[in-house]
């Protein structure tokens, strides 16, 4: 994931900040505990298209 895209990315829902999680392959939201992800290196930033975390999942 692009640095500089990261950096301009922010969470639809709340507009907070993103984290990239490399394993996964997602883009995280804290807040919302929501992972977006992230298809042929474009991230989907689409609610729909998001899957809420489950309580014991760990948010590097």
């Amino acid at each position: 994931m692009d640095s500089k895209l990261l950096d301009i990315l922010a969470c639809p829902i709340c507009k907070g900040p993103l984290i990239y999680q490399k394993k996964t392959g997602e883009l995280i939201c804290k807040v919302d505990r929501l992972a977006f992800p992230i298809k042929d290196d474009i991230p989907v930033m689409l609610e729909a298209e998001a899957r809420q975390l489950a309580p014991e999942e760990e948010i590097n």
